[in-house]
């Protein structure tokens, strides 16, 4: 079974940074897009930054300037390094992928996510 795993989240004062990491395992044969979403309370999750296994990058403008993507394929792992932050970054942060991977013999192609780490931005 494929798993994702988000680490990095915690609380930080306005102004500091905190870098997410995403590991992807199991029987995984190709990752297409690794994507990072947020989900504050009462809204809706938005998606914050891609990233494809081209190294290809998308950021919610909200974010540019201020948070960098980036993922290692060896590794089948994504990172979100932020900086800057404000209270408005404050969000339950999702990582997700576009994979394909094996299963009974099969080649299967599915979206992934993690369950979540809690990033607060607060003084």
């Amino acid at each position: 079974q494929v798993q994702l795993v988000e680490s990095g989240g915690g609380l930080v004062q306005p102004g500091g940074s905190l870098r997410l990491s995403c590991a992807a395992s199991g029987s995984i044969f190709s990752i297409h897009v690794m994507d990072w979403y947020r989900q504050a309370p009462g809204k809706q999750r938005e998606l914050v930054a891609a990233i494809t296994s081209g190294g290809s990058t998308n950021y919610a403008d909200s974010v540019k300037g201020r948070f960098t993507i980036s993922r290692d394929n060896a590794k089948n792992t994504v990172y979100l390094q932020m900086n800057s932050l404000k209270p408005e970054d404050t969000a339950v942060y999702f990582c997700a992928a576009d994979l394909k991977y094996y299963s009974g013999g099969y080649l299967l192609s599915n979206d992934y996510w993690g369950q979540g780490t809690q990033v607060t931005v607060s003084s």
